[in-house]
This record gives structure tokens, C-alpha cells and sequence, in this order.
């Protein structure tokens, strides 16, 4: 048992309340929310290397035994996503200061940042179904006041849809863990794991799963269910969609990997080949939305939904190779879609619009943000040797294993008109004639710049060093592959 296990959850939360007393000094809140982050990522950084090095971290909080009292559970999977959270986190802090925020950081947004974090990293590594319930709330009712801070009419309309369909998605939720409860009668996930494989009503199990994947891929925004998620995820300001695109969709596809890796495998011909079919949907509609759009924004937030299908498409198939695809895609799409919507934002503020068909000849003022994007293009489709090429290669070697070969073909296809969709912004908007930014006045983006660079930068090492990263990726897939040793661990059996 170590205490290193609740610090990702306590140091942003006592950072957040310490940036409350600091509401209206701006220039203090800005120093301490870069302090804060670094210490968040330093520390989440020896957590996950302690987790790889020695195995999970477990805590039982109150000297409460499992499954009796809360558990926290930092494994392989916890650990590496808490370190990529922070990271995103350091890089939002640092680029806070020039979002254009004006007199929205004196709403409270800096505390909100770090509640928002709080989060995130509980829900990532709590070890129960209620608990995990509990953080959700937590990081959306962040995401609430962030959405709706500016107030301006699309704004209010889109937080107010944003609103809506989370609070039906966590009424959903509720009842299913009551629901489970009633069957195994538990709420900790190991034994939950360990009762299901007990217990003699299979159907009842199966309903409760698909009401769970229902409410998970709410969150997660899956093929039908991502119709809420464009125009809500653009209206904040491009730091909080930045944060918004990173993290909270992938909270839940954490939690999908997490339920259907765990606790429902016992009728996965019926379960996973859901994830399957799912998956393929998400990447058709999701790239058709970015192809029917002019807004730059959109582009960058339809893009989204194929990336969380791929990310599925591990899970529907279930073997090593798919799920160490789906590990190493999920880490580095959280990275490179925050880098996205930073660069996105940072092109709208310095072209006075998100309307492609009003962009022209950008490159000639901003060539480093044109040759960011276009490396992000290449990122986010997966071409050598960047970090999403080695995801969709494993996503794709799992595929054929399995036979899988309709899901494989959709996945090509969709990686080239992600391509597209990304490349045509650069072609459009930066390719042209020098005579378009005539009389445009150029504007400072050095201090903007350089959280995107930083994060890109990542992405390229996570490509280059695929020798380094992929064992860990593929060890976190065997591991998945193996509920007992989670079960064991916590309950120490």
C-alpha cells in the first residue's frame, strides 16, 4: 500500500483550491498554474515509471480493506494515462496566458483547470464503480463552467446541449451500477470481476454491460452518439477545447477498455463484436463530418470520432495486438488532438476567422504554423514515422489475425481521408498567393507556439521511439488480457 497512489488526485485539487484566493491576481495564477502543472507532471512521471518498474500501486484509503473501503488502483494503463494527462496539462498552462482568456480568467478558469484535472486522473485510477461514477461529475461539472464562460449566444446554446446529454449519460450510469449492484452486490471492480464469473445470470449481466457501453460511449462519443460533440467542443476558447478533445472523451474509452477488459468478458461474442461494428460506423461518419465542412474547427473536432473508432477496434477484436494498437493510438490522439486544437486556434486568431474559404496565403506570415500542420496531418493519419502510424499498424496486424479484414480495409481509408481532411486546410489556407495577406496585419504568436511544438515534438518521439514505447504498450494489452492479476492484486488473493 503507498499514499504515491492519491497524489495525482490531491495535487490538482489543493491547486485548484489554493488558485481560488488568487481569483483576481492574474499574473500570480498564471505562475502558480505553470508551477503547479510541472509538479503534476514530475510527479505523475516517477509514479508511472515506479508502476512499470515494480508493478501496481494500490491504496486502500482509511486502512479499509478491499473491497470494503475506496481503493485507488494505479496500474500500467492508470499510471501511463495520468503521466499524458499532465502533460497536456503543462502544456494548456503555458499556453494559457496568450488564449486570448481577457477577462475570463477572473472567473475562476484557473481553479476550474485544475478541478477539470482532478478529475480526470480519479477517474482514471479509483478502483469502483461508484467512485468512478464520482469523478466523472467532477471533471464535468469543470467542463460545465468552462464551456459556458464567455456566456456569448452559441455558447450558452451549445453548453446548454453539452448539459443536457452528460446529465442523462450520468442518470444512465447511476442506475446501471445500481442495477449491478443488486446482482453481485458489490461496486468494486475486481470483485464486481470476480462475482460476474460466479454468479448464474449471464442475460442480466449482458443487459447491464450494453447499458454501460450505452453510457461510456455517450461520453466517449461513438458512432450514434457523438451528434452533441462538434459544435459544443468549438464554441469555448481553443484552450478548452484543446483540454475537451484530450481528455474527456478519452475518459470514456478509458472507461470502455477498462468495464469490457475486466469485468464483461463472459459473453464477448456478443459484447465485443458491438465494439466492432461501432468502431467501423465511428470512422465512416466521423470522417464524413470532417469532409463536409469548411470550419477549420470542425474539421479538427469530427476528427475525434474516427480516432476513438480505432481506438474501439482493438477492444471488438481482443487479442494482444489490437489492444497494444488501441494503448499506443489512445496515448499519443490524446496528445496530438491537443496540439490540434491549440494550432487550430492559433490559425483562426491569426486569419480572423475559422472559415477555410476565407483563409488564403497564411504560410507566407506564419510558415512554422503551416509546416505544424501539416506534420500534424501526418500524425493524425498515421503515416511513418510518426506515433499513429505504429498504433494503426498493430491496430490493423490484430484485424487480419482475426479476420477482421471489412474493419482493416475501413481504417485504411479512413487514415487517407483523415489526410485529406487535415492537408486540405494547408493546401487551402497557407498554399496561395503572398498578395492574400496584403494589408493583414501580422500578430505575435511566439508565447502560442510553443506548447504546440512541444506536444508535436512528443508525438514524433513516440513515433521515432516506437522500440521504447511499444513494449510498454504491449505489456499493458497482456495485462489487460489477464483479469486475474488485477483481481489479485486488489484483493490480494
Amino acid at each position: 500500500m503507498s499514499n504515491l497512489a492519491v497524489l495525482p488526485i490531491i495535487i490538482p485539487l489543493i491547486s485548484a483550491i489554493i488558485l481560488i484566493f488568487f481569483n483576481t491576481k492574474v499574473k500570480v495564477s498564471r505562475l502558480l498554474t505553470k508551477l503547479f502543472s510541472l509538479i503534476g507532471l514530475g510527479l505523475s512521471g516517477y509514479i508511472a515509471w515506479q508502476v512499470i518498474e515494480n508493478g501496481s500501486i494500490i491504496l486502500e484509503t482509511g486502512d479499509w480493506i478491499a473491497p470494503y473501503g475506496i481503493i485507488l488502483v494505479v496500474d500500467s494503463l492508470a499510471a501511463v494515462l495520468v503521466f499524458t494527462t499532465n502533460i497536456i496539462s503543462v502544456a494548456g498552462a503555458f499556453y494559457a496566458p496568450h488564449a486570448g482568456l481577457g477577462e475570463k480568467e477572473n472567473y475562476y478558469f484557473y481553479p476550474f483547470y485544475f478541478f477539470l484535472i482532478t478529475g480526470v486522473s480519479g477517474a482514471f485510477i479509483t478502483g469502483d464503480l461508484f467512485n468512478l461514477f464520482v469523478f466523472f461529475e467532477v471533471l464535468l461539472m469543470a467542463s460545465y463552467a468552462l464551456i459556458v464562460l464567455g456566456g456569448g449566444k452559441v455558447q450558452l446554446r451549445e453548453s446548454v446541449k453539452y448539459l443536457l446529454i452528460n446529465l442523462f449519460s450520468s442518470m444512465l450510469f447511476v442506475t446501471a451500477i445500481a442495477f449491478l449492484y443488486g446482482v453481485v452486490g458489490t461496486v468494486n471492480m475486481a470483485q464486481i470481476a470476480q462475482r460476474v464469473q460466479e454468479v448464474d445470470q449471464q442475460g442480466i449481466l449482458t443487459t447491464i454491460g450494453i447499458l454501460l457501453f450505452f453510457v461510456f460511449a455517450t461520453k466517449a462519443a461513438v458512432f450514434p452518439l457523438y451528434y452533441w460533440l462538434p459544435n459544443s467542443y468549438i464554441v469555448p476558447n481553443p484552450l478548452v477545447s484543446a483540454l475537451f478533445g484530450a481528455l474527456l472523451t478519452k475518459v470514456g474509452v478509458y472507461a470502455l477498455i477498462r468495464v469490457f477488459t475486466l469485468i464483461f468478458v463472459h459473453d464477448i461474442d456478443l459484447t465485443h463484436d458491438i465494439f466492432v461494428w461501432v468502431a467501423g460506423l465511428s470512422m465512416i461518419f466521423g470522417v464524413i463530418g470532417a469532409l463536409s465542412t469548411n470550419n477549420i474547427k470542425l474539421i479538427v473536432a469530427y476528427n475525434i470520432i474516427p480516432a476513438v473508432g480505432y481506438i474501439l477496434m482493438g477492444i471488438g477484436i481482443f487479442n494482444q495486438e489490437a489492444l497494444s494498437g488501441s494503448i499506443y493510438y489512445l496515448i499519443q490522439d490524446m496528445i496530438v488532438k491537443a496540439a490540434l486544437f491549440l494550432l487550430i486556434g492559433i490559425i483562426a486568431y491569426v486569419a480572423g476567422t475559422s472559415d477555410l474559404r476565407k483563409m488564403n496565403g497564411l504560410i507566407h506570415h506564419y510558415p512554422i504554423l503551416g509546416w505544424l500542420l501539416f506534420i500534424s496531418a501526418f500524425v493524425l493519419a498515421g503515416i511513418p514515422p510518426f506515433s499513429g502510424f505504429i498504433g494503426k499498424v498493430l491496430l490493423l496486424e490484430g484485424a487480419f489475425r482475426n479476420d477482421q479484414i471489412l474493419l482493416a480495409i475501413i481504417g485504411l481509408l479512413t487514415s487517407l481521408l483523415i489526410l485529406y481532411s487535415i492537408i486540405k486546410i494547408f493546401v487551402r489556407g497557407f498554399w496561395g498567393d503572398k498578395q492574400a495577406m496584403e494589408g493583414i496585419e501580422k500578430k505575435p504568436i511566439k508565447g502560442m507556439i510553443a506548447p504546440v511544438i512541444f506536444l508535436l515534438s512528443l508525438t514524433v518521439i513516440i513515433g521515432v521511439g516506437a522500440e521504447f514505447f511499444y513494449p510498454i504498450a504491449d505489456s499493458i494489452a497482456a495485462y489487460l488480457l489477464e483479469p486475474e492479476i488485477y483481481i489479485d492484486s486488489v484483493l490480494k488473493e
